[in-house]
């Protein structure tokens, strides 16, 4: 190691020190010095300006910055310890320096995360479930999920999402996350396997942040995913409270629930039990008993979009909304832009919904399979339209799945997969030039507004 890396890696180790002194009290003052302290970590300007921008947020007391500041008063000092150095430190500020490094020695920058399913079998047997005609007896052996991870964080990826299947039906995979102490994993599971003692052991942990399926209420959760279901998330997001864990909710929205799902009585109750984050991801018709019925009409996709907005600004929670925050990160973040989505047979797939694949990480690298020619060429496409409103290649432009699977002879990763090119092409490309009826008109008004706002700053100045 030259002797300026190593000078390099010792201030970086003592604003690491710096920051980690300032955790345990969560005032606006130390948060503000902690996200000073940690732009100097990073050489990346965008990074630089985004923590920038939390910076303000703190100081004007948005509905976000009260966020940070509950979650970091709540969590477990384990917890809290894990949540700033392996997300906030190792992922998101000393990663981006790492895949830069790639991108300036290399000409390709990593993704900022992989999702991986260890396994897809599962205690329930959901209808409309994206992962549903997978294999159930598949898994990745335990030696494979080591190596990819170990990849990843050669490439600069500290942070990992695991789904499945229910991933908490492997009982070793809490081997994986206790190997990996230096990275943070967020999983996706349906909680019922939550009792004390797991919650106990994730607790220990502290790098683990569960997102637990939910339906709506009691009524639209158990209807989908069987009776006592709700009573037993309810039962998870009360023990994980206690333990002082960083959790929260999927949300899948479908033509029957997405009203309920985006009301501010359903969003105040995640809030109360203690969820941190609300993921929201729009059903798409793959998997068990694919269904058009059960897509959100575009009206009421155009709805959420608005409803999440609002939400934003009033509620002190994290909101993610898969499909219709397509301009916060310039359209798809799929086929290793921003992420990627190895299944328990080990094959490669561009997203989590798109079920199709060229490579299989048992026979190549990561580095290899991001830079494969199919995941290129879906790079290549992106953005697919200049509207980040219509972002995907599923349902917004799906001429642009069709043509990438054809290219690339890419085979259907589970049994039905190729549905949604063949049998459902014509409905989805109606849906999707309906859904541009109200993204386009949605799409120039923010443009137009964006204009605007320099020209407005500029008259104050004057």
């Amino acid at each position: 190691m030259s002797i300026r890396q190593r000078m390099r890696d010792y201030a970086t180790e003592k604003i690491v020190s710096e920051i980690m002194s300032h955790v345990a009290t969560a005032s606006t003052r130390n948060i503000v010095r902690m996200i000073r302290l940690g732009e100097k970590l990073t050489t990346d300007e965008e990074y630089r300006e985004r923590t920038a921008e939390l910076r303000r947020l703190f100081e004007q007391g948005h509905p976000s910055a009260i966020l940070v500041k509950d979650v970091i008063s709540r969590l477990s000092p384990r917890v809290r310890e894990r949540l700033i150095r392996n997300l906030f430190i190792n992922a998101l500020l000393t990663g981006i320096n790492t895949r830069k490094q790639i991108l300036h020695d290399e000409g390709w920058q990593p993704p900022q995360f992989v999702v991986i399913s260890p396994t897809m079998r599962c205690n329930l047997h959901c209808p409309g479930c994206y992962a549903g005609e997978y294999d159930q007896e598949e898994g990745l052996p335990l030696e494979l999920i080591d190596r990819i991870l170990t990849e990843c964080k050669e490439l600069g990826m500290y942070f990992n999402t695991m789904s499945g299947g229910e991933v908490l039906t492997r009982k070793d995979i809490f081997d994986v996350w206790r190997k990996h102490d230096d990275m943070y994993f967020q999983i996706y599971t349906n909680g019922t396997a939550i009792n004390e003692r797991t919650a106990d052991k994730l607790a220990e942990l502290g790098n683990v942040a569960p997102m637990v399926s939910l339906e709506g209420f009691e009524a639209e959760t158990d209807e989908r995913r069987g009776k006592g279901t709700f009573a037993k998330v309810m039962r998870a997001f009360d023990l994980m409270k206690e333990r002082g864990m960083v959790f929260g909710a999927s949300l899948t929205e479908t033509r029957s629930n997405i009203e309920t799902i985006g009301s501010e009585e359903f969003v105040d109750m995640c809030v109360e039990k203690g969820c941190m984050v609300l993921w929201y991801f729009q059903y798409i018709p793959i998997g068990r008993c694919p269904s058009l019925d059960l897509m959100p009409t575009a009206a009421q996709r155009d709805w959420l979009r608005r409803r999440v907005r609002e939400l934003r600004d009033s509620r002190p929670v994290f909101i993610g909304d898969f499909w219709n925050d397509g301009p916060y990160v310039h359209g798809c973040i799929a086929g290793g832009r921003e992420y990627l989505h190895i299944n328990a047979k080990g094959d490669i797939e561009p997203c989590v919904f798109c079920h199709f694949a060229v490579d299989n990480i048992r026979n190549t690298s990561l580095r290899d399979a991001i830079n494969s020619p199919f995941m290129r060429r879906i790079r290549s496409r992106q953005p697919y339209r200049d509207n980040l409103l219509t972002p995907c290649m599923l349902i917004d432009s799906p001429d642009v799945l069709r043509s990438v699977v054809s290219e690339f002879k890419a085979r259907p990763t589970c049994e039905g997969a190729e549905e949604l090119i063949t049998d459902f092409a014509d409905e989805i490309d109606r849906y999707a030039e309906e859904y541009r009826r109200y993204a386009d008109p949605a799409w120039d008004a923010e443009k137009s507004r964006e204009a605007e706002q320099p020209a407005e700053a500029a008259s104050n100045e004057r």
